[in-house]
């Protein structure tokens, strides 16, 4: 394997939204084809036309763009290697098919769905397999005539697999070792299905990734007891020397209790397992996606590559370049890997601050001018800078900044309560007359002046602030008072200070 150029592949069938789990699976793809220089390839697999789903695809390729994981070949990004897309391929798949019949490695069977229905009542745990093969309806039960003869009536068929017992497989496994399987517990898995013409999962699989070149195939935990079959299929073809290295991931699991991660996780917890939102062309339902939801993609990227692998040490904060250096297959867990979302949050406000004030205000600046504020990008840069610590989203930046822009209309009822003494309203007229007759309003030229009255009267600092503050806000909210009342400038702390003595008194 050494001498070869890496070649790995993400394959996923088009039969709905891709799940952050396989989000995962092509990032681990795409961290260890660029860390050994070598080739990710995008292939879809579409050999069951029953679960097609309409603009799944396109869906699928949206989705890595946004989140900047990019392929060297594939479906829509061209190749050598192609076409890359299983539905394209029927006759490549027809002639290995008939290569394992004809080397007596696979043969016809003509079991219908009730036969095998029959077979299942009869046999407890049935398995079709070389202890029930020769009680079926198939070409190692019928003469070759009698075989001609069926398909030549158009009597739909399945080619099986010949899994010979007694035997050992190994699966080379780069996280979980040398993992050792008796041929006996195996059955005889359907490779092609004369009703579509069209191969199943396993033998595709196993084509095209020899065809491709393919030299590791990393994929979810899931498919690990397929492995064994997909080993024996390459020793069937005679292809061990170029038979892949497998790793198989540990799965995601749910937030909270047992079993594996699911949308119904994300619906009942307010979280989404979709990168982008998903608009069901059959049911019409909307699925939520990170995109939409105000994710940052680098975030996602970053939450995704630690479920299951950590660089071993205390560092979580990661540019793709810098995942790209650190991974390390081999030390990804063999548990699955707890989806904590409330850490993907975490991950989404430290990129928040990483990021410049410039561009988190051209990001907020629709929401805005959707709210029927007209602001400069100046001024929603200087609310930005003073805010953007507090939220995890740029979404929730507007009900925690929207006094800066709108003046309140009414005020808190507990704040009041609270913050609003007897003395209040005369000593915000005061503070009124103090602030009126400062020519400098920026926070230097504010600040020391109004300490040294609050000093001079005995005021009590605390009294007057959040006085101050409700009057401005509405609510006992927001950053430094002095921050606020120079960003909004002299003439509108004035009149919110005025307003607020008319209304509470």
């Amino acid at each position: 394997m050494t001498d070869r150029r890496v070649r790995v592949r993400f394959a996923p069938s088009p039969t709905g939204p891709l799940h952050i789990g396989g989000v995962r699976t092509a990032l681990y793809n795409y961290l260890f084809a660029r860390q050994h220089g070598g080739d990710f390839v995008f292939r879809i697999e579409d050999t069951d036309s029953n679960r097609f789903v309409p603009g799944a695809e396109d869906y699928i390729i949206e989705s890595f763009k946004w989140l900047g994981i990019t392929f060297d070949e594939g479906v829509s990004f061209g190749g050598e290697h192609g076409p890359y897309r299983q539905s394209e391929r029927r006759d490549i798949y027809k002639k290995y098919v008939k290569e394992l019949l004809d080397g007596g490695k696979a043969y016809i069977a003509f079991d219908t769905p009730e036969q095998l229905e029959a077979k299942r009542a009869e046999i407890q745990n049935f398995q079709y397999d070389a202890h029930t093969r020769l009680q079926m309806t198939n070409s190692l039960t019928l003469t070759s005539e009698e075989v001609e003869k069926r398909i030549a009536d158009g009597e739909q068929y399945v080619v099986r697999f010949l899994v010979e017992p007694g035997i050992d497989v190994h699966v080379n496994d780069m996280i979980r070792g040398d993992v050792k399987i008796k041929s006996d517990i195996l059955d005889d898995k359907v490779l092609y299905k004369s009703a579509d013409e069209l191969p199943t999962y396993h033998l595709a699989n196993i084509v095209d990734d020899h065809l491709m070149e393919i030299t590791h195939v990393i994929r979810g935990e899931e498919w690990l007891p397929s492995a064994p079959l997909h080993v024996l299929l390459y020793r069937a073809f005679g292809w061990e020397d170029t038979m892949p290295t497998f790793a198989h991931l540990p799965l995601l699991l749910k937030p909270e209790g047992k079993g594996k991660l699911s949308k119904r996780d994300g619906d009942r917890l307010g979280f989404p397992v979709f990168p982008l939102e998903w608009h069901d062309p059959k049911s019409g339902d909307v699925s939520s996606g990170y995109r939409e939801s105000g994710y940052f993609p680098e975030a996602v990227v970053n939450f995704l590559a630690l479920l299951g692998w950590n660089p071993g040490t205390e560092q979580e904060l990661f540019t793709l370049d810098e995942l790209v250096g650190l991974f390390d297959i081999s030390k990804c867990s063999k548990a699955g890997a707890r989806f904590d979302y409330q850490k993907g949050m975490w991950f989404n406000h430290e990129y928040m601050l990483r990021k410049s004030n410039e561009e988190i205000a051209e990001l907020f600046a629709p929401i805005v001018a959707n709210n029927g504020v007209d602001e400069t990008m100046e001024r929603i840069t200087q609310v930005v800078a003073m805010m953007k610590d507090r939220v995890s989203f740029v979404k929730e930046l507007w009900p925690l900044c929207s006094f800066f822009f709108i003046a309140p209309t009414e005020y808190d009822a507990k704040t009041v309560k609270k913050r609003w003494k007897e003395d209040s309203a005369v000593v915000m007229g005061q503070l009124a007359d103090v602030l009126e007759a400062i020519d400098d309003f920026s926070i230097e030229g504010q600040e020391p002046v109004v300490m040294k009255w609050v000093e001079d009267k005995g005021y009590k600092l605390g009294d007057v602030m959040n006085a101050f503050r409700l009057a401005l806000v509405g609510i006992g909210k927001g950053p430094g008072m002095f921050d606020i009342s120079a960003f909004l400038g002299k003439e509108e702390t004035l009149k919110r200070l005025r307003k607020a003595i008319e209304v509470l008194k």
